[in-house]
């Protein structure tokens, strides 16, 4: 993976920068030593590393605006870094950039439950945000499979999604405000607790944006009302083919689970090693989750089974209790984590039409078999967000280079069927070199222009989105 040549001038004055980083912030949030810094050389795509010259750990806005305003006065680049739980490299440094961590930003700082919402600090994981509603019976919808771990930063930097994107929509739909501060260090306010209608929508310029436009340091969150009930159901079949024709069907019928997710043999056998949670002996499995009355939830199981039915399947099976329920969701969350034990692999994000699954994992398959490296699929089925695992061995000459060119096969061949490169990842340094597959200059150089308005020296997470050619002469000032 190609990386810009670190700028010389700014590494030789590294001990400068250092010392004034260390005057706007409290002692041991600046990070130098290199055996330090070298534990945030990577993200969770661990492939490529690199340490930066240094980390900070701002605990408020107000820092987070000096360190900012510093770097861009100094011109070092700044990856912004919440955490660092990214797929697609969104937060791998450079060796002349500084790592701002937002993980001491962490607090509830407001909750409104006549508006339902809360207001976060932006380092604030994932899952303890509905961890600080859930008594009082609300909850906070995206959910990550890395929901345990990832900062709200992050997910909206990725516009992140999950396994219940399906009903209630990925981050965008659920942000309602941040509070960003650009690479100047100034502080803006965008969006709010309340829908804000008014003029450009620069929230959503803002979420999905990874990082590169500035740094979001506050979050306004919309939170719901816990359904009345949920309840999933294992559908085992034949072959990952008639598995995705059985999704697409679902869809087709107009019924709206709360989430559909897939995985194929290599992955449910991992699962079922690591996390025992009881699924069946097949090539592929749905988990179909529904939510209601119990009224509700019996009538929209009956058509889901009615129409797996049609499916043959070799195992149809309701869960019965809360713990059956809570067993089946741990295998479904469990599953990157039990493919890690296997060794080595890379997992893709590419997002295609639902109607076009059994042809893509049939095409995947095929490619397995070309490329000579081994794959696991488990993915968002309802909404077509692939997430293709493919194996690989690092201490094998050769193999990640098979593994990145089958990788650019597979997300080719997504856009191909009127598809995506990225569902919820990101593009971050994996896809930053596909990006003309999907775009055209013409709509790369637009995409750009936005960056020229936040950051036009182009310091904010560099070597990210953008292909390094296309970027190049704004990157040299």
């Amino acid at each position: 993976m190609d990386m810009p040549v670190p700028n010389a001038a700014v590494i030789a004055k590294k001990e400068h920068v250092v010392a004034r980083l260390a005057e706007v912030l409290p002692e041991g949030a600046v990070i130098h030593d290199p055996a330090e810094t070298r534990a945030y050389e990577c993200d969770a795509l661990a492939a490529y590393r690199c340490p930066p010259m240094a980390a900070v750990l701002p605990g408020s806005t107000a820092e987070v605006a000096a360190v900012l305003r510093i770097c861009h006065e100094e011109g070092v680049p700044v990856v912004p870094r919440g955490s660092g739980t990214s797929l697609a490299g969104g937060a791998m440094p450079t060796a002349d950039s500084v790592i701002l961590g937002v993980a001491r930003l962490n607090r509830v700082l407001e909750v409104d439950y006549d508006n339902r919402v809360i207001r976060v600090e932006a380092g604030r994981t994932n899952l303890s945000v509905t961890g600080a509603v859930e008594a009082d019976g609300f909850f906070y919808a995206p959910d990550p499979s890395s929901q345990l771990a990832c900062a709200i930063a992050g997910n909206i930097a990725m516009n992140s999604g999950g396994a219940h994107c399906l009903k209630y929509g990925v981050t965008t739909n659920n942000l309602l405000g941040v509070t960003l501060v650009t690479m100047d260090g100034t502080v803006v306010e965008i969006g709010g607790a309340y829908m804000d209608a008014g003029g450009y929508d620069w929230l959503g310029v803002i979420c999905g944006s990874e990082g590169q436009l500035g740094v979001v340091t506050e979050a306004t969150l919309r939170i719901l009302p816990k359904p009345e009930g949920a309840r999933p159901v294992l559908m085992g079949f034949d072959s990952s083919e008639v598995a995705g024709a059985c999704v697409a069907d679902i869809i087709k019928a107009g019924v709206l689970p709360v989430a559909i997710e897939f995985m194929d043999r290599p992955c449910i056998r991992a699962t079922e090693a690591f996390a025992g949670a009881g699924y069946p002996d097949c090539e592929a499995l749905l988990i179909v989750e529904v939510e209601g009355s119990p009224a509700e939830i019996d009538e929209q199981l009956g058509l889901i089974k009615q129409i797996a039915r049609r499916h043959d399947p070799v195992e149809l099976r309701e869960s019965g209790s809360e713990a059956e329920s809570a067993a089946i969701w741990k295998g479904r969350k469990s599953a990157f984590g039990a493919m890690g034990q296997l060794g080595d692999y890379m997992c893709l994000d590419g997002t295609i039409p639902v109607s076009a699954l059994p042809h893509v994992l049939r095409r995947i398959g095929e490619m397995s078999a070309e490329f000579g490296l081994g794959v696991a699929n488990v993915f968002h089925a309802g909404d077509g967000n692939m997430h293709p695992l493919i194996l690989f061995d690092a201490n094998t000459p050769g193999d990640l280079e098979r593994c990145e060119a089958f990788g650019a096969a597979i997300l080719k061949l997504c856009v191909e069927v009127g598809g995506c490169l990225t569902g919820e990842h990101g593009v971050g340094i994996e896809k930053r070199d596909l990006m003309g597959v999907q775009f055209d200059p013409v709509d790369l150089e637009a995409q750009m222009r936005v960056k020229d308005v936040f950051d036009p020296g182009w310091l904010l997470n560099p070597a990210k989105v953008f292909p390094l050619e296309a970027s190049a002469g704004r990157r040299a000032g």
